[in-house]
């Protein structure tokens, strides 16, 4: 490994190999020479603004360059990059605000009022209008802070089972072993071609497209997923890897006539996120005729933990079960299977917590202490809230969660953040939101309210009324109207009897 700073990942290559080609963004391709310099000239205009080691750096942004030169400019000086994911509502990108307090945002002009209900002064500079003369009147001579392993590089947010947000700090050490995971797991060799199309405020995003910096390869970078757009840049870059969340790469699968263009330059398309049916993947499998590897981890963990390779994939041979697996623990990473009731350890082949116990293992999460807690053990395993069991060959099968949450297109949604809103309605008596099984999307939310005496609600009323507060991917997309919710002896919601008749169903 590269040592424990982010900022070797592109240091060493732009003085070894400073002309190979580092970045593409829509008709720009930066060097690796190029780019540091950049990078350095981020650190030295952020230190003028006056931002200091362990202060956050806000982005509310598309992806775009600025996201990797902001991440190594606050690399640099010891800052923390704070993507802010803009498919949110304002009042979440409030809630984020009010916690992280940056010092300074760069927002992209037409999100400006994401920033409506942010009731704190916060600094602001426009993505397009300001940035760029911003960084080129900076010096790329930037002086250095001490930075050490444990420094804080990178904050994302979570959803949270309390439906508020959380901050999860990653830093140097935990991203830096994606350049060992590319290099001895992925088979990412120096001239590369890897694309990012997963939005960077997501681990699977920004901490996936340090892969290829690592090895001197080269990233192409995309604005936003348009399937379209995708296929001509893996013909076009002769891309060899790709991280996509299934329902990208169901989508890709739909091009019109894709499956007659030349994708031989791919070599391993990965996949992770959320569930992928096994019909899917065998057709992608097919089409796409390169490896597959699966790819299961969360923000807490920086991204991957477990792994199913391409001689995993076997359909249709003797490993063909494996296709339902999310493979084998990394080298790194410890696993265990917890009965999360008694403490202990379960056998082979029964259900237990998946918890990991790593180095790449997150800090914490910002100023909640009482919930890093609850999520890291004082002996160092990180509890996922995924159950699954192990078979006899220590593969990994993923069972279900035992926390309530809903993965909709490769997106995290906790219930309680969608029942919150729905209770501030008047006429809303009670309620419980659980996922159901959509084609597309994997899962998506369904509400379940007991109205008021004498409340007259709509399911297009209350839809909207989560619309108005909530990012739209975490709606409901449908509404139950009931006069009772099941309950057990002790009053507690009994969603497992709620979700039973949806997934029985989808499923037989």
């Amino acid at each position: 490994m590269m040592g424990d700073s982010i900022l070797n990942l592109v240091r060493n290559h732009a003085a070894q190999t400073p002309g190979a080609p580092c970045l593409s963004f829509e008709t720009e391709t930066l060097n690796y020479g190029d780019m540091f310099k950049r990078c350095r000239r981020v650190a030295q205009a952020l230190a003028q603004q006056g931002v200091k080691a362990g202060d956050r750096v806000a982005i509310l942004a598309r992806n775009s360059p600025a996201q990797y030169e902001l991440l190594f400019g606050c690399g640099i000086i010891g800052a923390i990059l704070l993507p802010v994911n803009w498919r949110l509502a304002p009042r979440e990108v409030a809630d984020i605000l009010a916690d992280a307090e940056p010092s300074l945002l760069i927002v992209e002009g037409d999100f400006r009022d994401l920033l409506a209900e942010a009731e704190m002064p916060i600094e602001t500079m426009d993505l397009h209008a300001d940035y760029p003369a911003w960084r080129e009147a900076a010096s790329a001579k930037a002086p250095e802070q001490p930075i050490t392993p444990d420094t804080p590089a990178l904050m994302l947010y979570t959803s949270g089972t309390t439906g508020r947000p959380k901050g999860a700090v990653l830093s140097h050490r935990n991203l830096s072993y994606m350049n060992r995971m590319a290099g001895e797991l992925w088979d990412f060799p120096a001239d590369g071609v890897n694309l990012v199309a997963m939005p960077l405020f997501h681990i699977g995003g920004i901490g996936y497209g340090l892969s290829a910096f690592g090895r001197g390869g080269h990233t192409v970078l995309m604005q936003q997923v348009i399937p379209v757009d995708i296929v001509e840049a893996i013909r076009q870059h002769r891309v060899t890897h790709g991280f996509f969340v299934p329902t990208v790469i169901q989508m890709l699968m739909e091009v019109p006539g894709v499956a007659e263009m030349n994708m031989s330059s791919l070599k391993c398309m990965l996949y992770g996120g959320a569930p992928i049916g096994e019909a899917v993947l065998k057709r992608a499998m097919e089409m796409f005729g390169c490896g597959f590897i699966h790819c299961y981890g969360m923000t807490e963990t920086a991204g991957t933990v477990i792994t199913l390779v391409p001689e995993d994939h076997d359909p249709g041979g003797p490993r063909a079960h494996r296709l339902r697996s999310c493979g084998l623990p990394m080298p790194w990473a410890e696993l265990a299977l917890i009965n999360p009731e008694t403490g202990e350890a379960v056998s082979t082949g029964d259900v237990g917590e998946i918890r990991i116990r790593s180095a790449v293992n997150m800090l914490g999460y910002w100023n909640k202490p009482e919930e890093t807690a609850k999520t890291i053990t004082p002996d160092g395993w990180l509890c996922t809230g995924d159950a699954a069991y192990q078979d006899a060959d220590g593969y990994v099968y993923i069972h279900d969660r035992f926390k309530d949450m809903i993965v909709s297109g490769g997106e995290n949604i906790y219930p309680t953040e969608i029942e919150n809103v729905l209770f501030e309605h008047s006429g809303v008596a009670q309620v419980a939101v659980i996922g159901v099984a959509h084609q597309r999307w994997g899962e998506t939310p369904k509400a379940f309210v007991v109205a008021r005496e004498g409340a007259r609600l709509s399911e297009a009323e209350l839809i909207q009324f989560t619309r108005d507060r909530l990012a739209h991917y975490k709606c409901p997309t449908s509404v139950a109207f009931v006069a009772a919710l099941p309950v057990n002896g002790a009053g507690k919601i009994l969603k497992k009897e709620m979700r039973n008749p949806f997934w029985l169903k989808d499923n037989a």
